[in-house]
Formats: C-alpha cells, structure tokens, sequence
C-alpha cells in the first residue's frame, strides 16, 4: 500500500527522522496562507502516487507572495502527467507546501527487501534527484548497497561504509548515521516493503534532512498496522482495485483486452503468459484464491466484466481445495440478469469439475466450454481477435 509524501514525512517526524517544516492543505487559500507562514522560498508540491511530480509542473518554487498565490492556483486540481501516470493522469486533490532551504548536495537514500537475498537491503547513492531507474542504467556503480542481516540487525559498520562512499564530512556522517538507524527502525517496525528519500540532502550548514519521503507498506502486514490503513488514499488506486480489495481479490488492472479469473498466482501468471504466447494482451491479474466461495467468485466475475476494456473473459480454474461447482455456480449467478456483450471462455479441471461442467451446459448461457489450457487461451485470443466463431 502506497501513501502520499505528506504522510510519509508524518511517519518520519515520528522515527525522528529530520523533514522541512510545512503543512499539507487541499485548496489553493490554503496553500497560500501555509506559504506567507513559512516565508519565501518555499516549494508548492501536488500529492499524488506517482513520480515524476516536478517535470509534470506539480513541483513549483515560490520565490513571494505572487509566486504562491499562482502556483497554489494552478496545482490544485489540475491534471497530473507523468510517465507513472500515463496519458489519463492524476487529479491533484492535496498540496504539501514547505519551507525552501539552502541546498549543498543532493543524496539518494532508500532500504527495500531484497527478495533474491532474502534481507532488507540499504541503497544510497550521490545523484539524489535523479530517477534511481536512471542511476541504475547510465551508472550503476555509483548505486551503494549494504545487506542488513535479519538475525544480526543494522551495525554501525554498514552505516560507515555508506556514508563513506557518499564523501560524507564528520559533521555529515553524525547527521548521517542517526537519520540511518531511525529510518531503518521505521522500516522494520511498520513493516514497509519500500522507504525512500530522493533527495536526501545536505544544507549549508552540514544538516541532513529528508526533502522527500515516500513509504509503501508490506499489504500482507496491514492488519498488524491499523494506523497506516488509516492513509490509504482510495481516489489515487484504481477503483476495480478497490472493489476488488473489499471482498479480499488479488486482482491488478492491466492494459490489455481479455479479462482473466483464475485461483492461484502461480496458475494466473501461467495464464497471461499463455494468452501472450498466442498473441492476446490479459487485461487483469485477477486470483479468486485457493479456498473461494460463491460470493467471491461472483464479486470476481463483476469487477471483470466492469472494466470497458475487457473483449472476452477467461476463466481458468483448476479445483484443489476450491470446488468447481461453485465457481460454475457463482459465474451463472453472477451473469444471470446481466447484459453480457463479451465471449467468456470456461475450462473447469480438478474437484467436481463433471458438476461444474453440468451447471454451465445447463445454464442456457452462450458460454465456451474448454478443458485443454492451450485451445482455451487459443479460443478466447481468437473470439477477440475476430477470427473465432
């Protein structure tokens, strides 16, 4: 789960973790206002889950009063677009207005997990400011990483070994390694799956403070963390994301035309990659889980047929521990009185699948029966490709 920079600088005041003075607002007054409070220079920033927020025009530096008043006015409410956004883009609905300070250097600083070493992982580098994506290609050595090991914890010798790559001073390195200890203790304690500070910057006068924050949390650990799900921004998520979540759905919206429902990650990806293989674009990553109900499966069949993109559905279920029958029953329930405008391809296989195949001949429902995985993905590509019948 993502949050908004503002309430990620909330999270590092409380870890002790130095930010700029401001105050997030949702109109333009407002923002003005915050801004003849802190004084001039003082930078306007839109709070939106994407990057990319400056080259967009929704990061501005207001230099007086005038400056204020028309960027406040032009980034409230204007429409965001960014390469993370895509051409749609994202309606600002909050600012975050804060002080401007003297800037000396600028720093990258991020602890992720590290899945392939099993271990969170620190990374720092000297071109704060600058995309890491792009560090990454043009300059990957400059790209410093310390392996934290979950039994033995953060050591002042990681800490060094960074602040020494980045040229630190003494002075710096103080600031350095107290910024560092309590923002991995906010990691570890809110089990975040990413923390990020670009830029991490040192003033003028050897301080070092987080210009930008951005925390996503581990979803898997959400129920442990009832204030951090007190953030979710549901406006900056795809809504048949947050209808999915409401009935605990693994489903991601992609930019494809055949919508899938399947039960199991495993057996979802092995789907898309099928659907591509003979030359389809899945429009969803949609897992009903291993042990789904009726209910689910119809909430499931909604959100698919939701999205206006989705051409023909897929659905792909192989009978573990969840029942067919059920599924076949919740897919007829879900449909019956609906405006059904797509193809929808079914290949049923595993527990009771002889009863679930009897519940959908028998539906009256122009529905395609399949029990091979290839001819079913070669069937759907084909009804939305025009070439099937």
């Amino acid at each position: 789960m993502k949050i908004h920079e503002y309430q990620a600088k909330q999270l590092f005041r409380q870890f002790n973790v130095p930010v700029p003075e401001g105050s997030m607002t949702e109109t333009a007054d407002d923002a003005f206002r915050i801004a003849e409070g802190l004084g001039y220079p003082c930078v306007i920033k839109a709070q939106v889950h994407a990057g990319g927020r400056g080259k967009a025009g929704g990061v501005k530096l207001a230099k007086n009063s005038d400056d204020a008043r028309k960027y406040a006015e032009a980034i409230v409410g204007m429409k965001l677009v960014s390469p993370q956004t895509g051409a749609e883009g994202k309606l600002v609905r909050k600012v975050l207005v804060e002080q401007g300070l003297a800037i000396a250097k600028e720093l990258y600083l991020a602890i992720i997990v590290d899945r392939e070493a099993g271990m969170p992982v620190i990374m720092a580098s000297t071109e704060g400011g600058v995309e890491i994506e792009e560090v990454a290609a043009r300059t990957p050595e400059l790209i410093y990483k310390v392996h934290i090991h979950p039994i033995t914890g953060l050591s002042g010798h990681h800490i060094r070994h960074l602040a020494f790559n980045l040229g630190l001073n003494k002075v710096q390195q103080k600031h350095f390694f107290k910024l560092v200890q309590n923002l991995f203790r906010l990691f570890m304690e809110k089990d975040a799956s990413l923390v990020e500070i670009n830029p991490l910057i040192i003033t003028e006068t050897d301080e070092v403070i987080a210009l930008d924050g951005k925390v996503n949390f581990d979803d898997n650990a959400l129920f442990r963390h009832p204030d951090a799900v007190e953030m979710r921004d549901t406006h900056e998520e795809e809504p048949l994301e947050v209808e999915a979540s409401k009935y605990d759905l693994n489903y991601i919206k992609l930019d494809g035309n055949i919508g899938c429902m399947v039960n199991g990650a495993g057996l979802a990806m092995a789907t898309m990659d099928i659907i591509k293989y003979y030359g389809g674009e899945p429009a969803n990553f949609l897992d009903v889980g291993g042990g789904t109900s009726e209910d689910r499966v119809k909430e499931a069949f909604k959100i698919l047929l939701g999205d206006p993109n989705t051409q023909a559905v897929f659905v792909n279920i192989f009978g573990g521990i969840v029942r067919t029958d059920l599924v076949a029953k919740g897919i007829v329930n879900a449909i019956t009185g609906m405006e059904v405008k797509v193809p929808i391809v079914i290949r049923l296989v595993g527990t009771n699948e002889e009863e679930g195949r009897r519940i959908i001949e028998e539906s009256g429902m122009n529905f395609i029966a399949e029990t091979s995985l290839p001819e079913a993905a070669k069937k759907v590509v084909e009804l939305v490709s025009g070439k099937g019948v």
